[in-house]
């Protein structure tokens, strides 16, 4: 029997490592997982509690920023892929540092660990296409200038600019992806869609940012999991690859799509003050990756029918994690009625 492809998967507790894990099982045999994941406020075990007593699953909790729990997870991988990060804009433009630590240091860890792997494959660091700043027409490909216009973007646009001077310097098989907002199953609660389809099961108001004419390109999460998945074998090291739906929408469009689904009117919205720093629209051109034969698999429509559903039907998972959000980002940044 060949040997094992180990996977090292870092943010694996949280909402698209999670998704990525059990994409690995749906897809591939004679694997190896470990998930490294600190078990931060949007990452929970019960997203992983299937693979619980399996051999070919291990997980380690603990920090990408401590070298020496590092080294322990990363040892013998063939292939590295980098989901942990700070992540919400709103708790970047409240604690930028936690971001800095996080999302750059954290990855040179990574990294430095990396170049002492005989058996690397590849190390995918896992981006978003906030690194570009706003785009008013038109989209960004991936040679476009970066503007990142909030903490959180600016510090993964520095992970991702470590990960290619090491692919650079040292030769690294790094590839690097730029995400589009992901959605779907698992996603923890303070982020929009999960946060309006549990508000309007109780039948409480949505809070949308200023007058929600912002724009966003909505991937499902399952999507940008097989596209990660085909670059560990087709991703050329040292390439950016942009990975979105092109189902771009407002907010305001978004919103009245979900309320539609959950039978709500529009008397459920609730606009609030706008974000500083609040980028209006992104769009991404994902010539490159389709060259490589990805295609998503689904449209908005579909997608959001099957998000919904699953909140619907698991009330058990997400109904604790409701309970204790962080009222600063309830009620600070979402707070008041204009």
């Amino acid at each position: 029997m060949p040997k094992k492809t180990k996977y090292l998967v870092t943010g694996g507790a949280g909402f698209i490592g999670s998704n990525f894990v059990h994409y690995l099982y749906r897809h591939h045999r004679n694997i190896q997982v470990c998930v490294l994941d600190k078990l931060g406020y949007s990452a929970s075990l019960e997203n992983l509690k299937q693979y619980a007593g399996r051999s070919d699953f291990e997980f380690i909790k603990g920090n990408i920023c401590d070298a020496k729990v590092v080294a322990k997870a990363m040892a013998g991988a063939h292939v590295v892929v980098n989901f942990a990060a700070e992540v919400a804009v709103d708790r970047s433009i409240d604690d930028p540092q936690s971001f800095l630590k996080t999302d750059i240091f954290g990855v040179y860890t990574l990294l430095e660990e990396a170049r002492k792997q005989k058996n690397l494959k590849k190390f995918i660091q896992i981006s978003t296409d906030e690194v570009y700043g706003q785009i008013l027409k038109g989209s960004f490909r991936e040679n476009s200038e970066t503007l990142p216009r909030n903490p959180y973007a600016a510090s993964k646009l520095g992970g991702e600019r470590i990960a290619y001077s090491f692919f650079k310097t040292y030769d690294l098989p790094v590839v690097i992806t730029r995400a589009a907002n992901n959605y779907g199953p698992s996603a923890y609660p303070e982020k929009v869609i999960p946060l309006f389809i549990t508000n309007l099961v109780d039948s409480l108001p949505v809070p949308v940012y200023g007058q929600g004419r912002q724009m966003r390109d909505w991937l499902y999460v399952d999507d940008h999991c097989s596209a990660i998945d085909l670059l560990v074998s087709k991703g050329e090291n040292g390439e950016v690859y942009n990975v979105g739906a092109g189902e771009e929408c407002t907010n305001i469009d978004l919103t009245k799509r979900i309320l539609k689904l959950m039978g709500k009117d529009q008397s459920f919205i609730n606009f609030v003050a706008d974000r500083p720093g609040h980028d209006f629209r992104y769009s991404l051109s994902c010539a490159k990756l389709k060259k490589l034969g990805w295609q998503p698999q689904y449209n908005l429509t579909d997608g959001l029918k099957a998000t919904v559903l699953w909140y619907q039907d698991n009330e058990a998972w997400w109904r604790p994690l409701k309970k204790n959000l962080d009222q600063r980002f309830v009620k600070g940044f979402w707070g008041g009625r204009k």
